[in-house]
């Protein structure tokens, strides 16, 4: 059971930061400007949406191995 644990950890790790290299720039040039980025209450925001959408991946992708047989919890 704890093995379930580590494999969430990493994937939910390797899904956000493959989200923040995708989609950082275009957020930071093209959704808001130089100077509203450099404001906290900004990146927060970015980062919110960050973990959700990684949460809901790790999610999708954790079902769908169970799904396959690949794990068992």
């Amino acid at each position: 059971m704890e093995n379930i644990w580590i494999i969430i950890t990493v994937l939910f790790l390797i899904v956000i930061f493959i989200y923040r290299r995708i989609s950082k720039d275009y957020f930071k040039n093209e959704v808001f400007s130089e100077g509203t980025w450099k404001n906290w209450g900004t990146r927060l925001f970015y980062w919110q949406g960050a973990i959700f959408i990684s949460g809901v991946f790790t999610t999708l992708i954790i079902f769908l191995l169970k799904w396959t047989n690949v794990l068992s919890f």
